[in-house]
């Protein structure tokens, strides 16, 4: 299996520096990853970095809280598309969900959907929080709202993808939409399973050692 090509390769730490992006970048000319998922800021230091290498540039939107409001969160995906963005991994309103408002999730959604109409929009349901009842209701609010990616974390929560939300979701979305699971990827054979419980796209940090083999100890 290429497991490079269903990695998007991510450094979203507020610590990153512009070397760190760099390398990142480097990494994923070097082992030809799907995409670089990095915070808005590096979006045009990427850009440069990545010309005609064929990895596309992922950025977040209302990230790591999904707590800001959807116009906000669509601003800033028109703005990062503007930036050179191909794709954005947007947090839904996680508060609004556990409050059992699918109204509100879906309407925040949709609206960064019109936002970013053309490009790949990938919508983050912050698995570790919510109840199997609660994801599959928004699951269903992103296919819905007309993602293109449900992903199931940011990294940032207390926990990242099972196989099981993964096999959760991919019940729900029935071929609507894809998967990508984020967090918890720590060997080869975890993104084999991972791949084979429906997952289209692997968000990790640790790409170089899932495709060395020598493996992601962080897990994200």
């Amino acid at each position: 299996m290429n497991l490079a090509s269903f990695i998007d390769h991510t450094l979203l730490k507020a610590t990153a520096t512009p070397d760190d992006i760099r390398k990142l970048c480097a990494e994923a000319r070097q082992y030809q990853f799907k995409a670089v998922c990095v915070n808005p800021q590096h979006i045009e230091l990427c850009a440069q970095e990545l010309a005609g290498s064929g990895v596309l540039i992922a950025t977040v939107c209302g990230f790591p809280l999904g707590a800001v409001t959807s116009t906000q969160k669509a601003e800033e995906a028109r703005l990062s598309l503007s930036a050179g963005a191909d794709e954005v991994d947007m947090v839904i309103s996680i508060g609004s969900a556990l409050a059992g408002d699918w109204t509100y999730v879906q309407a925040d959604i949709a609206a960064v959907r019109e936002a970013t109409a053309g490009k790949v929009l990938k919508v983050i349901i912050e698995t570790c929080y919510l109840s199997d009842g609660q994801k599959e209701r928004a699951t269903e609010a992103a296919v819905q709202a007309g993602a293109d990616f449900v992903k199931t974390s940011t990294g940032f929560g207390t926990g990242g993808a099972t196989l099981d939300d993964v096999r959760l979701m991919a019940r729900v979305i029935a071929g609507r939409a894809q998967i990508k699971a984020a967090g918890g990827v720590r060997t080869p054979a975890d993104a084999e399973a991972m791949i084979a419980a429906g997952a289209a796209r692997l968000g990790t940090s640790g790409g170089v050692g899932l495709v060395s083999g020598d493996g992601n100890p962080a897990g994200y």
